[in-house]
């Protein structure tokens, strides 16, 4: 048998296979319509950063708590969306109101004279260190590269060290209940049993790996053309008491019609099931799943389909099962308003990413891809 008779037939097996994984229903759903008479959570709001005059876009937030203080994380460019010469920086606050002056924790090298470009991947923190990770890839997304900081005390961090993996992540790592660490990224969720979260990453993904060799902003469009799925991305994961994980993806460009899409992992995120449509609405955002201390699931949001990618407003939808999102609040609906536009600048509430810490639930966004804002809520107001 030729080469390309072989080729054919390791494609159509490949297509069966991931065919026969796919399930064949989503079970897990919201009821959000509108926002008409649901409640809304009392908040306190914080304004991390607002730009004057330079480094005007911001986006991709992460917050965490770590000894005494709370850290903040995102993307830091000159004008525009993902362009060259886009750096990490974080800011530091001990009482959730006052923040520091931004600091840069990874500036972007050169590729043939052009500066790279840098996105904040998120945080974790383990026995007293914690891990800033951010992606990396050229002027072109091409040669991409995720790589991580530690710190000890929030304010000196180490070399960067290459985590080996070819992604951009939606969100830092996450613990399943075995202590497995899985990243969220928009079709790779690689994976490591080193509680460090700094060494032994492999690749896990719902396609096969013949149709990638990297992930990142603009790398998900052409595996999902060719199995004859929608643009499938920036996902973000729970996992239920029958160990299922749960991934739900947003889907965006043509393909987006309003409703995330699903894929499953029966084997701690070893492997994914075919990804298929949820009965979950969505505005064509970032969105962030987690549970609650009474073991309620949470998602974190913007459900509205009706103003597509006005990302507003920011929603809690609780489940008590893991399948049915049907108890929602509003945290937040007020507008921001840009100070000076730019390329893909917009969106109210942008790139949600949450944490629960002593009795609070906080919630940091993008305000427009200019601004950074944590809002946070006491979790005893949800009944």
């Amino acid at each position: 048998m030729d080469l390309y008779k072989k080729s054919l037939l390791l494609t159509g097996c490949l297509f069966i296979l991931f065919s026969q994984s796919q399930a064949q229903t989503s079970a897990i759903r919201n009821n959000y319509q509108t926002e008409t008479g649901i409640p809304h959570l009392n908040i306190e709001r914080s304004m991390i950063y607002s730009p004057e005059k330079e480094w005007l876009y911001n986006h991709h937030p992460s917050i965490i708590h770590f000894k005494d203080q709370f850290i903040a994380i995102w993307s830091n460019g000159l004008i525009d969306e993902d362009s060259p010469g886009q750096r990490v920086v974080y800011a530091t606050s001990k009482d959730f109101i006052h923040w520091s002056v931004p600091a840069v924790l990874a500036s972007p090298g050169k590729v043939n004279d052009t500066l790279t470009v840098l996105t904040a991947a998120g945080l974790y923190q383990y026995k007293g260190t914690l891990v800033a990770y951010y992606g990396e890839y050229t002027k072109h997304r091409l040669n991409t590269h995720l790589w991580a900081k530690t710190t000890t005390d929030g304010i000196h961090w180490s070399a960067p060290g290459d985590m080996h993996v070819p992604l951009i992540p939606n969100h830092g790592p996450e613990s399943t209940k075995s202590g497995r660490l899985i990243i969220s990224g928009n079709f790779l969720f690689p994976y490591t049993d080193d509680p460090h979260g700094i060494s032994g990453w492999k690749l896990s993904s719902f396609y096969p790996d013949s149709l990638y060799k990297q992930d990142n902003s603009a790398a998900f469009y052409a595996p999902a053309a060719k199995l004859g799925l929608p643009p499938l991305c920036e996902g973000s994961f729970f996992q239920t008491d029958d160990n299922i994980l749960h991934m739900l993806l947003r889907v965006t460009g043509k393909g987006w019609n309003g409703r995330l899409w699903l894929t499953e992992s029966k084997d701690n995120g070893t492997s994914w099931s075919r990804p298929v449509e949820a009965p979950f609405s969505d505005n064509d955002s970032k969105f962030h799943f987690g549970r609650l201390p009474d073991k309620r699931f949470y998602y974190v949001g913007i459900p509205d389909t009706l103003h597509h990618y006005d990302r507003n407003p920011l929603v809690i939808s609780l489940s008590t099962n893991g399948k049915a999102f049907d108890k929602s609040y509003i945290i937040a609906n007020e507008l921001y308003h840009l100070k000076k536009e730019g390329l893909w600048k917009g969106g109210q509430y942008g790139y949600p990413h949450t944490m629960i810490y002593n009795g609070y639930l906080y919630v940091i966004v993008s305000r427009q891809k200019e601004a950074i804002e944590t809002i946070r809520f006491k979790i005893s107001q949800l009944k």
